[in-house]
């Protein structure tokens, strides 16, 4: 199987590339992948949010909330899988060898006191479903991981599967009883390790397509909190094998790099049948995709399937980060083009950072920030600084550098940047844009002459950039909408 190939059924698994990933609204996709991940940052939006919206576009975000987290029918509960993650009702009895791993091990974090849990489950069988504040409170006073006695209580009592979490009220856990949500046959039902690793790995591959064995592994992150003397990690072969995973042969693309060479390498791993069966087809989603989607879980992986090298830098010191706080990379052409750092300011998206790998993402990029922002109700889409160009395809120090010196505002409107560089002359033909209406916003890409190579090294590793970049140098500026559609007719 080619690396292209590789792409291609990821892409449709994960609901990315086709019409099949929007059938059945959030309860299927949320099924396909089995499992979506949730995390306290809200941005645009919280990313449980924002991978609906990747798969399934603008659906209202009050929908997608009643979706997860269905006030009279529950769907969906909270465990732990690749991280803290919405998992579908239906995969409660497999999260058993996990619930036993804890139990075993008798703690997560904090040290529960068996008192304090004994009361909290007295609470909840007499007064119903309840949050944390409810049973007493979270906090014990401290910083906001200082939880209190009842808050190590109950996520313990969670953990250990003897209270489950099917909705929120708010950003709060709403904790209740197993017994009173899941049906009968999934509350009785207590499958063995290798059972619970076999249909994991199923589950894994449904939702990639295609995977290495460090896949099946990191999807639903095997390796933790599991007894070391299971030794799962070797008995992934036998899992997949176990849920009917075909055997397969995987290219690996060659990634450049230190001005060599390489060869592409083949690597085993297993494919699902049903993604075999019929050649991926259909039209490629052009989105933004949350840090914490599952496309991009793993980094190796990311790293390895579209050359694209992913992390979070919402924990960076904000001196020391390349692409921003919460960059969030585009998704175009079944190819990851780009980043953008957003915030919402009021009716406005402001893009804050741009980094983009070649002119080809500018139209992609605008499409998407456009889109982003109708869903999240702004009206007005701006900038801080022009896009930086950072992927292999370019030249010269990045954009930020001596040749460029920023943008200058006049006004409420915003003119293109003043340069010193060499690309004075490229960007006088394109001439200054302006925001002159809240949804004219757009990209103008022009190339220019290259820059010396000698003083691209210094620069690039500094931001930890591509070093390894062609002869023509990208520069952007903001423009028109209207004038925006000529000049890329003419690019």
């Amino acid at each position: 199987m080619s690396a292209a190939e590789a792409r291609q059924l990821t892409l449709r698994a994960q609901g990315l590339l086709g019409a099949g990933g929007r059938r059945g609204g959030v309860p299927a996709m949320l099924r396909r992948l089995g499992a979506v991940q949730l995390d306290t940052i809200s941005v645009l939006a919280r990313s449980h949010e924002l991978a609906a919206y990747a798969r399934l576009g603008p659906v209202p975000r009050d929908r997608i909330e009643r979706a997860y987290w269905n006030p009279r029918q529950p769907a969906a509960f909270e465990y732990w899988s690749h991280a803290a993650c919405i998992l579908p009702l239906e995969e409660w009895p497999w999260y058993a060898f996990r619930r036993r791993a804890l139990r075993a091990r008798g703690r997560r974090w904090h040290q529960s006191h068996d008192r304090t849990c004994a009361e909290v489950l007295a609470r909840l069988h007499a007064e119903g479903p309840l949050n944390a504040t409810q049973l007493g409170g979270a906090k014990a006073g401290g910083p906001w991981w200082d939880w209190s006695d009842t808050k190590i209580a109950v996520e313990w009592l969670l953990d250990v599967g003897d209270v489950i979490c099917v909705r929120r009220d708010g950003w709060r856990r709403v904790y209740d009883l197993p017994e009173r949500v899941l049906p009968g046959g999934l509350l009785a039902r207590e499958p063995d390790d290798r059972e619970c690793l076999a249909h994991l790995a199923g589950v894994a591959a449904r939702a990639l397509g295609v995977v290495t064995r460090a896949d099946l592994i990191d999807y639903h992150r095997l390796r933790e909190l599991t007894d070391r003397q299971a030794r799962h990690a070797e008995l992934t072969g036998e899992s997949a094998l176990a849920a009917g995973l075909t055997p397969v042969e995987i290219e690996v693309a060659a990634q450049p790099g230190n001005g060599r060479r390489a060869a592409s390498t083949v690597v085993p791993g297993w494919a699902d049948p049903a993604a075999l069966a019929e050649a991926p087809r259909g039209r490629h989603r052009v989105t933004l995709l949350s840090p914490f989607d599952s496309l991009l879980w793993d980094r190796k992986r990311t790293r390895r399937m579209f050359g694209f090298e992913h992390s979070l830098e919402a924990y960076v010191p904000k001196a020391k980060r390349v692409h921003g706080y919460y960059a969030m990379p585009l998704l175009a052409g079944g190819r990851l083009l780009g980043r953008v750092d957003p915030v919402r300011q009021g009716q406005t998206l402001l893009a804050r950072q741009l980094s983009l790998d070649s002119a080809a993402a500018v139209a992609p990029m605008a499409r998407a920030l456009r889109e982003a922002a109708e869903w999240v109700g702004c009206s007005a889409v701006e900038s801080l600084t022009g896009p930086s160009l950072t992927g292999p395809s370019l030249t010269g120090p990045s954009l930020t550098g001596p040749s460029l010196t920023g943008p200058s505002l006049t006004g409420p409107s915003l003119t293109g940047p003043s340069l010193t560089g060499p690309c004075r002359d490229a960007l006088a033909r394109c001439g200054p844009g302006r925001l002159t209406h809240p949804h004219s916003i757009g990209w103008c890409a022009m190339a220019a002459g290259s820059r010396p190579a000698s003083s691209q090294p210094a620069t690039a590793a500094a931001r930890g950039m591509p070093t390894r970049m062609s002869s023509r140098l990208v520069v952007g500026t903001l423009v028109s909408s209207e004038r925006l559609s000529s000049l890329l007719s003419q690019a």
